[in-house]
């Protein structure tokens, strides 16, 4: 299947995106985007009675949510009649049950592929991670490479997107570390904590995916976003202990070592029958991710299929994360030191 970006531009209003995984961190800022933007929203989630928080980021009756799971192609097919335009959020950062990441990135990502193409969808947006490989070492990384040439295969014209990690008020990064500041004597730092990260704003991502929709993209091209440095994981780190105003060892552990901790901490998870606090959880899997860098490669940056090549100025860390990592103060918020 083929497509120009002018299916992307119709004259026609009011367009409906069908946006799967929308009720997520990510997914939250892109229906306010595509809301702003005067698209109706429809966010395809397992369920829709926990999205209700989304409908104040629109008019009345722009934002539906309704029920689709992607391990059930019924629901998704459902999903995406008569959309202008899909967008598949749904990722993993660790597997559990029925929940695993070939389920999940695989055979859901291939599922909302074929859907949208059976429906006569005009584009596909597919988003995954920098460092998704076939061959990657990593399962979650491997999986991911699965599921982007499962989406290539059935809508050829597809749009991937890649980000490194991602930062905004709701994140999982920064905010997750900010916690274990508060509760432990020590961070580790994995492999030495040399791993280099380009954190991106959630903002900027959902920014450039409205401009993705309105023809500023290539179909079948893959797009890698990541913000406007590079930092290695014991910069960041001391980047949230300095905002956190908390004295903590950063202490270096070998990835083997690492390796040790991660099983611990799988086992206590499935001893406790999952409800160890995701903050404490790191699996195997996510200390093999940390022996690669997670950044825009030289090659998107060589085609200008980046953040700045679609004419946005990345976000700095340092501009935003400070406003909400202030709350892990001792003092929380009412913290006499005031952030500008």
């Amino acid at each position: 299947m083929s497509v120009s970006s002018s299916a992307l531009t119709s004259n026609e209003a009011p367009r409906l995106v069908t946006i799967f995984g929308g009720s997520g961190f990510v997914g939250r800022h892109l229906v306010r985007a595509f809301a702003k933007q005067g698209w109706r929203v429809r966010v395809a989630v397992r369920r829709p009675d926990l999205a209700f928080h989304l409908q104040p980021l629109g008019g009345v009756g722009q934002i539906q949510a309704v029920q689709a799971n992607l391990r059930y192609p019924a629901s998704v097919a459902s999903a995406v009649q008569g959309a202008d335009l899909v967008i598949n959020l749904v990722g993993l950062l660790t597997q559990s049950g029925r929940q695993s990441f070939e389920a999940v990135q695989v055979f859901g990502a291939r599922g909302v592929a074929r859907a949208a193409a059976a429906a006569g969808v005009p584009a596909l947006i597919h988003m995954s991670t920098i460092g998704a490989d076939v061959n990657s070492a990593s399962v979650a990384a491997a999986s991911r490479g699965r599921g982007e040439a499962a989406v290539q295969e059935a809508f050829p014209a597809a749009m991937i997107t890649r980000a490194s990690v991602i930062f905004g008020p709701e994140d999982t990064f920064f905010n997750r570390f900010a916690t274990l500041a508060r509760i432990l004597p020590a961070l580790p730092l994995i492999g030495g904590g040399e791993t280099k990260f380009q954190p991106v704003f959630v903002g900027d991502i959902a920014e450039a995916m409205v401009r993705l929709a309105s023809g500023a993209g290539m179909p079948g091209t893959v797009y890698e976003f990541g913000g406007p440095e590079v930092a290695s994981f014991k910069s960041l780190m001391q980047f949230v202990l300095a905002q956190t105003e908390r004295k903590r060892l950063l202490l270096p552990v070998p990835f083997a070592g690492a390796r040790l901790m991660a099983l611990a901490t799988e086992i206590l998870n499935t001893v406790s029958l999952g409800l160890l606090p995701p903050e404490f959880l790191t699996t195997r899997d996510q200390v093999t991710l940390l022996e690669t860098d997670n950044i825009v490669s030289p090659a998107a940056e060589a085609l200008g299929h980046t953040l700045r090549g679609l004419g946005i100025t990345p976000t700095a860390f340092e501009a935003v994360a400070p406003a909400y990592l202030q709350r892990y103060r001792k003092g929380g918020e009412f913290d006499r030191t005031r952030v500008a």
